[in-house]
């Protein structure tokens, strides 16, 4: 179910670019379709997706849609698609639909919720003692 916020936030990207909206919105579905507990949220202008701890956002730009890993530096990079040199963060660049397939975008999701996840896990452990 798409909130009010994630609805007039789309609306905007669609006013501006009916292509960068189909990405996002492709980019949003192929999230939520990880983990039925997946939510998302609009925070800092693109739309942010937690299963307990945030684990990834979706932003869009003037000429790419950006898909960002808050931990992502803790992420393996197999298919050599990660950008970014910051302490933890790192993104990935899509400019078409073709982008979520040619850069396995799926696997980097499921990672980063995974790790999300665990470190969920491990903190809830942790704070029980």
């Amino acid at each position: 179910m798409t909130n009010d916020r994630v609805f007039h936030l789309l609306e905007d990207i669609r006013l501006i670019d009916e292509a960068r909206h189909a990405l996002v919105d492709r980019l949003r579905r192929l999230v939520l379709s990880v983990d039925p507990s997946v939510t998302e949220e609009v925070k800092y202008a693109g739309l942010l997706f937690s299963a307990g701890p945030p684990f990834c956002g979706i932003f869009s730009y003037s000429r790419h849609v950006s898909l960002e890993f808050g931990r992502g530096s803790e992420l393996a990079d197999p298919h050599k698609v990660l950008e970014g040199e910051g302490k933890m963060r790192r993104h990935i660049k899509l400019e078409n639909g073709d982008d979520l397939f040619r850069k396995n975008v799926r696997e980097y999701v499921v990672a980063a919720f995974t790790a999300a996840r665990a470190a969920e896990l491990q903190h809830k452990r942790t704070t029980r003692r």
